[in-house]
């Protein structure tokens, strides 16, 4: 019901720009055509598009602007055109399909050479007060773009990646920034749909430690929670607020991979 009344990405991102504070934290969107993804390109050398309606990383396309090409890669397939006419020509059939978006992209922190980002889940307790209930990162598969588990990518307590970049006392900051921004989102979101219960916040660091706010998903799985060491202690609480608003998971892990 709240992903129906909140609708896709594009509306979501737009009741979020509301907050100054979440507005700082959420790359340049717009809905995709020609001249918005020629534009955007060219402004920022890369970007992202993605279904207005989606979730697990199902039809998100990287897109750069080379020096003497552009090529986006699909999947662990890279494409690559002379002209910008060629590219959008093999990118359309996508596009007709569904509605899409265009979104900044972001240079993500990498390890082992792949980029990796943060998975905030925030749920009402039985209080009907909003609380973080636990983050995992999701390292890219070696040969993806993104990082969503469903996409091969594996499951890692976040402080075991940002400490190499951030070091202990940063890490615990930008963890705790990370339950914050959750935070005004839900209660952003929420007064406009007050039935909302639960949120799954994407965000990834930039080379600077900012944080990004990519996604926002309201049905959010919690599978990759069960790949962490010290799952149970999520899982617990998680599920059992699940169950007070009329939630049930499905704890099977198929296609993430233990970090």
């Amino acid at each position: 019901m709240a992903k129906k009344l909140l609708g896709g990405k594009l509306k979501r991102t737009a009741l979020m720009q509301s907050s100054r504070m979440l507005a700082q934290h959420i790359p340049h969107t717009q809905r995709l055509n020609r001249q918005a993804l020629f534009h955007m390109l060219h402004q920022y050398g890369m970007v992202y598009v993605k279904p207005d309606y989606g979730s697990q990383g199902r039809g998100v396309i990287r897109v750069e602007r080379l020096k003497k090409s552009y090529c986006y890669q699909y999947g662990t397939k890279v494409y690559c055109f002379k002209t910008f006419q060629d590219l959008y020509v093999s990118l359309s059939p996508y596009f007709k399909q569904r509605k899409y978006l265009v979104q900044r992209g972001v240079h993500l922190l990498r390890s082992q050479g792949r980029p990796f980002d943060f998975r905030v889940m925030i749920q009402r307790n039985p209080a009907r007060q909003w609380e973080c209930t636990g983050t995992f990162a999701r390292l890219a598969h070696p040969r993806k773009a993104v990082t969503n588990g469903s996409q091969g990518g594996s499951i890692y307590p976040p402080s075991v990646l940002l400490r190499r970049f951030a070091g202990q006392r940063r890490t615990q900051q930008l963890l705790r920034h990370m339950n914050r921004l959750a935070h005004v989102t839900a209660s952003t979101l929420s007064v406009h749909h007050r039935e909302l219960n639960e949120l799954g916040l994407d965000i990834c660091l930039d080379r600077n430690l900012r944080p990004w706010i990519l996604e926002v998903n309201t049905i959010p799985d919690p599978k990759p929670f069960m790949l962490l060491p010290d799952h149970q202690r999520f899982i617990r609480r998680i599920v059992a607020y699940g169950c007070a608003y009329g939630r049930r998971y499905n704890l099977k892990v198929t296609k993430a991979k233990r970090g």
